[in-house]
């Protein structure tokens, strides 16, 4: 046994890593190292980065898929960089009005720079006209123009008014005013005896006897003849208004146009854009139909304002150009490459952009195109926008229209549709969208995404994978510290020596969970050198070295590892008991990991096994109580069949068996304490009791194979704080898969225990070997017969079952022959067959 025992005891060189070639990478210190600028163990993802933006068809939008801390926003900055230099400059986006049909705004593009100016001379434009337009009605030419057509057509109102009135007075009527109400209408009047008079007088006049009653129809008569030539007489004079004022309105038109048609040909030619032409075209007769608005107004100021009682001109307000303003929501005049834009807040509002309202005069809510604002898509339109996919789903609307978006390749910009409160009818020009979208989020987003939307892998064609680790090569070390050096330069840190840069070494491979592996989560080592210049700091030291970095790991763990010292505490305390010395049969203690958000740690848990005659197999205490997860009721079905394979070829395996973690009341997971099950098990069976100074961790197949677990180091060290919570003797130790050497990456105070002989780990590849190092004896190997040798462990087991069988079988027959003797036979009641 002691030669088995010193066999697979594991050597202190295979507790950790070791390295001889740091000191001649860093030096003295990292200070003489060159820092590392490149991306450090992602060479698939940045694949993957590379091929997603090289390509320009439809749909290569990437997913980078991996957890924080491993660099994937930084990586995916450096890569855009690398291809954005000497790129094209996207276009400017202007919003203009639609003067045909105001609800749906113009939408122009121009080259980089070119909106702002454009928008400058539209201003300039408006400026001008506002200037040269009453000018040109101010003019003695457009004046004598005007006086010409209003004097030719008021000559032939007069005329028309002179010869009614001759025509009337000759008929002994006169024109007179009628008040009507608030106001006045012209009426014609007979002229009796020199004055003129109502026909009601005459009326009156005749009824008395004092007019002729002849006379008075004559004269209604011609009243109603001459009150009909008056009607087409005014009628004919409205005509003459109207003509006026289209004659005016025609003037005015013939006067401005050319000057307008002058003022805006430069900008026609210079920009040759049909959107363009058509545009100002239309402003030009928008203008042209509008003039009323360049005319200064004539207004009385009232009293107590100045100048009151003096007719006052005042200058248009600004406000009745507004239909001439030029929104420009993008504006590329300084940018210089491909815009590259980091939303970090991708609301529907900020990513899309909206139309804003505003409350008019009328104290209404009213939305033109100056109220249209971009989001930061558009801003990113020709080049790169980078998006939390989290974020993205979670947004109310975002992910349904980016997806609407992406696939047509044009934004519609519009009110925030999940805002309730106001809406806007306008309806904005679609804007054409070329733009390489990366979403960064978790793996697991990723695979829920692509499973449940079947347009996402349509518009996301390139999946870049960021791996938590990577190889633990020279090469790679060389990287990580050179990532060191760059990270103290960059934040003026102590350099570290080769024995600090090693401790960060031996933490990130750690981290990695594997020897071959170093961790990629430089956040997380970022973070380490930081807390552990601080250390340094607080020596008085120029230089971090191993002791500092071990401190500031330890102070990180203590943060955060409240739970694992409660444990510790009841473990000292007695009150979950824990054996670490003395042999128990069917007793021993297996090793589970506690995980947390930020920490895990591992702890010992007793876990015990009964057995008895019977032929229920093996009871799974944790299942009947339903604290057991799927893959632990698993490792229990594995070890069942591991006895059957091994006890059960000649007889029936005639055992109940339970076995249980003492004093855990929450849910237990995982087949790594299905090989301690296993022990406990086969030491009940044989009678053999077990070491309780030796844990063991591992799950078994039904060959009988230990298997890796995890959680290794954890586990390890959690019943090593036990242990010396206890007292170290020497012979308490761990038991591991073999399979698991290759993940030990102890902390130094296990190593200098095992260095020093006062712990142990042993590593196994089959619970043959374990049950040996526990309880002492061999296992035994069958011989040719399938008998094993007297006094090992599956003799003793398997003389045990047949005691058990044979015990069961007689007391079967004597339950069989007592239940029949004396007894008629009778029909069995309904509550027998229920039961």
């Amino acid at each position: 046994m002691s030669d088995l025992k010193e066999m697979l005891r594991v050597p202190v060189e295979e507790l950790s890593w070791w390295s001889d070639s740091l000191e001649k990478i860093v030096g003295e210190t990292t200070a003489e190292v060159k820092p590392h600028e490149g991306i450090i163990g992602q060479s698939r993802a940045v694949k993957a980065i590379k091929l997603g933006l090289a390509m320009k068809s439809k749909g290569y939008n990437i997913f980078v898929a991996g957890y924080p801390g491993a660099g994937r926003t930084t990586t995916v900055q450096k890569l855009i960089e690398e291809v954005v230099e000497g790129g094209p400059i996207p276009d400017d986006l202007c919003y203009v009005m639609n003067f045909k049909n105001p609800d749906e705004p113009r939408l122009l593009q121009f080259p980089a720079g070119k909106g702002r100016e454009f928008m400058k001379q539209m201003t300039d434009l408006v400026e001008s006209a506002k200037k040269k337009v009453p000018a040109v009605f101010e003019s003695e030419e457009f004046q004598a123009a005007r006086n010409e057509i209003i004097n030719r057509h008021m000559g032939k109102q007069k005329a028309l008014f002179k010869n009614f009135e001759n025509k009337v007075s000759s008929e002994n009527f006169m024109m007179v005013q009628v008040q009507v109400g608030p106001f006045t209408r012209p009426d014609l009047a007979p002229v009796v005896v020199g004055n003129p008079m109502k026909i009601e007088q005459l009326e009156a006049l005749v009824e008395e006897g004092k007019f002729s009653a002849d006379e008075l129809e004559r004269i209604k008569e011609k009243y109603k003849e001459l009150s009909q030539e008056m009607e087409k007489l005014f009628k004919e004079a409205r005509d003459i208004d109207k003509s006026i004022q289209e004659s005016l309105e025609k003037l005015a038109r013939d006067w401005v146009e050319p000057m307008l048609a002058d003022m805006v040909a430069p900008l026609i030619e210079e920009y040759q854009s049909e959107g363009v032409k058509t545009y100002l075209t239309e402003v030009q007769a928008d203008i042209v139909e509008h003039l009323e608005r360049f005319r200064p107004k004539l207004v009385q100021p009232g009293p107590g304002m100045e100048g009151a009682g003096q007719p006052m001109m005042i200058p248009p307000e600004p406000s009745q150009f507004r239909e001439y303003a030029v929104n420009l929501i993008v504006d590329n005049s300084e940018t210089t490459k491909p815009p590259v834009v980091i939303e970090t807040t991708p609301t529907f509002r900020n990513l899309f952009g909206t139309v804003e309202r505003v409350m008019d005069l009328r104290g209404m809510w009213a939305s033109d195109h100056r109220h249209i604002k971009a989001g930061s898509l558009l801003r990113a339109n020709g080049g790169y926008i980078i998006l939390n996919a989290r974020e993205v789903l979670t947004e109310i609307g975002v992910w349904p229209t980016l997806k609407r978006t992406l696939r047509f390749g044009h934004l519609e910009i519009q009110t925030d549709p999940f805002s309730f409160l106001f809406t806007s009818a306008l309806k904005p020009e679609k804007i054409p969208v070329n733009c390489k979208v990366i979403l960064i989020g978790e793996p697991e987003i990723y695979d829920i995404v692509h499973w449940y939307d079947e347009d996402f892998q349509k518009i996301f064609k390139v999946k870049a994978d960021f791996d938590t680790s990577m190889p633990n090569s020279d090469e790679n070390i060389t990287k990580l510290v050179g990532f060191i050096a760059r990270t103290c330069s960059e934040e003026n840190l102590l350099p570290l020596d080769p024995s600090g840069a090693e401790a960060v070494a031996k933490l990130g491979i750690r981290w990695a969970g594997r020897k071959k592996k170093i961790t990629t989560q430089f956040d997380r080592i970022a973070d380490l050198i930081r807390e552990a210049d601080l250390k340094a700091r607080e020596d008085g030291k120029t230089a971090v070295s191993r002791q500092h970095v071990e401190q500031a790991n330890a102070d990180r763990i203590e943060r955060v590892n409240m739970m694992e010292e409660k444990i510790q505490e009841f473990i000292e305390d007695g009150i979950l008991m824990i054996d670490t010395t003395g042999e128990q049969i069917g007793q021993i203690n297996g090793l589970s990991v506690y995980s947390l958000p930020e920490f895990s740690f591992g702890r010992p848990s007793r876990i015990t096994a009964k057995i008895s005659m019977g032929k229920a197999g093996i009871i799974n205490i944790e299942r009947e109580a339903d604290l057991s997860g799927n893959s632990y009721n698993k490792g229990v079905l594995i070890l069942s069949g591991f006895l059957r394979a091994r006890f059960a070829q000649k007889r029936p395996l005639n055992l109940t068996a339970s076995i249980t973690f003492e004093q855990s009341y929450s849910g237990v997971d995982g087949d790594s304490a299905s090989s301690t099950e296993l022990y406990a098990i086969m030491s009940a069976l044989s009678g053999k009791p077990i070491d309780q100074g030796i844990a063991v961790t591992g799950s078994v197949n039904q060959h009988g194979q230990v298997q890796p677990i995890g959680g290794v180091n954890q586990k390890i060290e959690g019943f090593f704080k036990v242990c010396k919570a206890q007292g170290l003797n020497g012979r308490q130790g761990v038991m591991i898969p073999r399979r698991n050497l290759g993940d030990l990456m102890l902390n130094s105070e296990v190593i200098e225990a095992v260095k020093n002989g006062k712990f142990n780990i042993w590593a196994v590849d089959h619970v043959d070997q374990g049950i040996e190092i526990l309880t002492g004896v061999p296992a035994g190997e069958p011989n040719e017969d399938g008998e094993y040798p007297e006094g090992t462990i599956n003799y003793l087991a398997g003389m045990k079952l047949d005691q058990l069988s044979t015990g069961l079988k007689e007391f079967e027959s004597q339950s069989e022959e007592g239940d029949g003797e004396g007894e008629e036979p009778k029909e069995p009641s309904a509550e027998s067959i229920e039961e």
